[in-house]
């Protein structure tokens, strides 16, 4: 825009529009700024030379804003004599940034003029003073705001309420009705639908339980992830499940009815839980477990790989499987490498039907773990929320000044410590004997055959243990050259 210029030397002018939150991405809070400092620039007879435009960039934040920066190094160049605002605090909220501007604009001769405030003389000390002022006054607004904005967001943790961005995995039913919203990237508006997001989409729900469950029986993200990529299941933006998101969705407090707020859980939702809580926390407790392991490269293939030991003389190592060295079929072989190979399958085949037959028999519940009695998952839930109560105490503390930062964090590291004693205790209650879906079964062998190989893996990690010995050499009793009494099984449960 143009404006017509007075008689005699024109006056050179810049506009600088900022708008610190723009909700619906349509920049109509820059628009209606420009506009009015466009006016404000014609009633003057100013030329406007440039406009520079921060959209979505609060100047308390300490966000580097790219167009304000810009216009600095112009009006230090010569560029313009005189800066058009909507108001002060459009230009800056930060006390140095201030004192920044007020030099340049008395080594440059720039005048400052505003649509809400008037002219803003920085070449006057009375001038300089009313901006230091006014620039408080916006720092303090900026402030109140900010703990407004906090309180209410906290508030909103605590009442259960939805805090909005990404749709999490199990919640978000449509109601049926849509909604309108603005584009951030177009600018166009668009309709969606409506959700309830203290409802449970049913077979977003289910999966969650499934795959609690499935943790909690020895299953493993990766058999997880594979079964996402099996049934077609996928995040709620459509993206493929990875690993991290996996672990991600399992570890969400949400899934037990917990709400979260700035990472510190703050209370009960207002949504059902989708996940017993004790069941929560034992997964929690499973995938933080720093003995777990966490290797995502090449995953065991067999029954036995790395869980077999080596039974040749002394040596402490497990055994692999490989096809090395001109083997024709896959073979066990010992880390070392030392001594022959054993035929993988026939290996697997034995061990799960000596396994099978253990548990065909009728004393087989014997080898179920007991259930632990000593756990009063009523009362450590209890106790959590209490210190979970006492932390956000501290935190209130601190805030207030009535403790320092050692005693806050000694307090809260305490706390954490008591929290994870808890969270082990209620794993104990909520973990689910591996051996549980196979003892009792109509057909244990189906049943076993059902599982995924690293169910199976642990099923065996925790029943027996199984060596390789050093097979006799020629024909064996049975007509055949595999040497089965060369693999010894010693039972970790009931005996034989």
């Amino acid at each position: 825009m143009k404006a017509t210029p007075t008689a005699g030397a024109r006056t050179r002018a810049v506009i600088y529009c900022r708008i610190s939150q723009d909700r619906t991405g349509a920049g109509l809070g820059v628009d209606r700024q420009r506009e009015d400092c466009e006016a404000l620039a014609t009633r003057n007879g100013w030329e406007v030379l440039e406009t520079y435009v921060d959209n979505d960039i609060s100047a308390f934040s300490g966000k580097k804003r790219p167009a304000y920066r810009r216009m600095l190094a112009d009006l230090d160049a010569g560029k313009a004599t005189v800066v058009i605002v909507w108001h002060t605090d459009r230009l800056t909220r930060s006390i140095v940034e201030l004192e920044e501007y007020i030099d340049l604009s008395d080594r440059r001769g720039i005048s400052t003029h505003t649509v809400q405030a008037g002219t803003v003389d920085l070449a006057t000390p009375s001038g300089r003073m009313t901006a230091r002022i006014l620039g408080a006054v916006a720092r303090q607004e900026s402030e109140h705001k900010g703990e407004r904005v906090a309180r209410a967001r906290r508030q909103k943790a605590l009442n259960g309420d939805w805090m909005g961005g990404i749709r999490p995995f199990g919640w978000g039913l449509p109601t049926g009705e849509m909604r309108t919203k603005v584009d951030r990237k177009t600018g166009e508006e668009v309709e969606e639908p409506e959700l309830d997001m203290l409802k449970a989409v049913p077979e977003e729900a289910e999966a969650l339980r499934y795959w609690t469950d499935q943790m909690l029986s020895g299953g493993s993200i990766r058999s997880l992830v594979q079964w996402c990529a099996d049934k077609g299941v996928t995040t709620t933006r459509g993206n493929p499940v990875t690993h991290t998101d996996m672990r991600d969705m399992l570890m969400r407090p949400r899934n037990a009815g917990i709400a979260v707020y700035r990472g510190e859980e703050v209370g009960r939702g207002k949504w059902d839980p989708i996940v017993d809580e004790t069941k929560y926390r034992a997964v929690v407790a499973i995938l933080k477990d720093p003995s777990r392991r966490t290797v995502r490269g090449n995953q065991p293939k067999w029954l036995g790989s790395l869980l077999y030991r080596c039974g040749r003389g002394d040596c402490p190592h497990f055994v692999y499987v490989t096809q090395s060295g001109g083997r024709q079929f896959p073979s066990y072989r010992c880390q070392s490498a030392h001594g022959g190979g054993r035929r993988a399958e026939v290996v697997d085949q034995y061990v799960e039907d000596t396994i099978v037959e253990r548990l065909s028999r009728d004393d087989a519940h014997e080898l179920l773990l007991p259930a632990p009695d000593d756990v009063d998952v009523a009362a450590l839930q209890a106790e959590a929320e209490e210190i979970r109560g006492r932390m956000r105490n501290l935190a209130g503390m601190y805030g207030g000044g009535q403790i320092d930062e050692v005693q806050f964090t000694e307090g809260t590291d305490t706390a954490r410590g008591q929290l994870e004693g808890i969270t082990q205790q209620l794993a104990r209650a909520a973990e689910v004997d591996p051996l549980v879906e196979l003892v009792g079964a109509k057909d244990p062998r189906k049943a076993w055959r059902a599982m995924p190989l690293d169910r199976q893996r642990t099923v065996l990690r925790s029943l027996v243990e199984v060596t390789l010995k050093t097979p006799r050499p020629g024909r064996m009793p049975d007509g055949g050259y595999f040497d089965y009494e060369a693999v010894v099984f010693s039972w970790k449960r009931g005996g034989s």
